[in-house]
């Protein structure tokens, strides 16, 4: 049978480089970063690469790069810290974050009795800069959470019109770039964003490891205590061979950057306009459909079938050998309706199945012929 993976937003395959370069390391450089002999020394010398390097491409110092568990963590960490130490008693987000984001702070609205305010959203799902701003005018020492490329939808938000905004009224900025970091190249010395978050498994590398940037001087204090790994601001032993493969991943896309963005800026155009022709009346959810406003790597599309038949959509489509989602992945399981999709859609229109087709270097023109084969059997019938 044939198999297409589509759902690259939720994770991606592992570089046959990575995989190589994770294993030599798990194979000879097996010792404790902490530990002071030979052995320690060279496991710490590969972190401290690792750290040089994601902080070059970033354009920011090694000591501003902090590794975690992954984007979940980061996000944790940053939210959580900013309340205990650095007086935050304001955040302003969208309803359209990771859950990362907006159940944490949930909780910290319930357990610190901070203001929560949600920035209203277009039909397209992007940011009204006006009531931004003048959600910013404030005397509370204020947050603004708001990820740069949503995971549903695709939409790209501009980091430095939020990050000027919250420099003139002196707010802090963070943002989840967890669909950005190994897509997209930023320069944090032009967009002056406090914090951000990423994840390795996102742009081709290992689970379970990713790292926050936070500003030098933040004032951000540990989270997870315990020995003085990580400048002290993260206890636990640091997981070597995912470290050295993150940083991997990241040399590698940015390596081939130019030509594998083109690559998939031209695949989406091509899934859109086969899907277009072939699929009368088949919508397509917030600006996933906009080569220059969403990312190169997602697509999602709304199709012109009644809501009895939304709900097997999903094992249809596997059944057929395609992967993709309804929304994040963090949600699988789930009865629940994207999020995301609640936030911009009617109710008539949420009521018709979505799909999120998220694509990578690995995918072809072939299998979105195939996709778009099976969508429109599945329309049709």
């Amino acid at each position: 049978m044939v198999q297409v993976y589509f759902d690259n937003a939720a994770t991606t395959p592992l570089r046959e480089a990575v995989i190589t370069r994770i294993a030599e390391v798990m194979k000879s450089q097996f010792g404790n970063p902490s530990s002071s002999h030979s052995f320690g020394r060279l496991s710490k010398t590969l972190v401290e690469k690792s750290r040089k390097t994601i902080a070059k491409y970033l354009n920011v110092s090694a000591g501003e790069i902090i590794f975690t568990s992954g984007g979940t963590e980061a996000n944790n960490f940053i939210l959580k810290s900013a309340i205990k130490d650095l007086g935050v008693t304001h955040i302003i987000t969208s309803r359209i974050e990771h859950h990362a984001v907006l159940n944490t702070v949930k909780q910290l609205e319930l357990d610190n009795s901070i203001k929560v305010s949600y920035v209203n959203l277009d039909a397209k799902g992007d940011v009204d800069f006006n009531h931004l701003e003048a959600l910013l005018q404030t005397e509370d020492k204020t947050l603004v959470s708001l990820m740069h490329i949503n995971n549903e939808i695709g939409n790209i938000l501009d980091l430095k019109r939020v990050s000027d905004l919250c420099k003139a009224q002196q707010a802090l900025f963070h943002t989840d770039a967890v669909q950005c970091i190994g897509h997209y190249k930023l320069d944090l010395e032009v967009i002056a964003v406090d914090f951000l978050t990423a994840s390795a498994h996102k742009f081709h590398g290992p689970k379970g490891l990713g790292f926050a940037f936070l500003r030098k001087n933040s004032g951000i204090q540990p989270l997870i205590v315990g020995g003085e790994q990580e400048r002290g601001l993260r206890a636990g032993t640091e997981n070597v061979p995912s470290i050295v493969g993150m940083e991997t991943a990241l040399i590698l896309a940015h390596n081939n950057f130019e030509t594998e963005f083109e690559f998939l800026k031209s695949l989406k155009h091509y899934f859109i306009e086969k899907l277009t022709t072939e699929i009368p009346n088949i919508a397509f959810n917030g600006q996933s459909n906009d080569l220059e406003k969403s990312s190169h790597t997602l697509l999602n599309v709304r199709l012109p079938l009644p809501e009895d038949k939304a709900a097997m959509i999903l094992f249809q489509m596997d059944l057929k050998g395609v992967a993709c989602s309804r929304g994040s992945a963090c949600q699988s399981g789930s009865t629940k309706k994207s999020h995301v999709l609640e936030a911009i859609l009617n109710d008539e229109d949420l009521q018709k199945p979505s799909l999120r087709f998220s694509l990578s270097v690995f995918n072809t023109k072939e299998e979105v012929d195939y996709v778009v084969d099976v969508l429109k059997d599945l329309v049709n019938a």
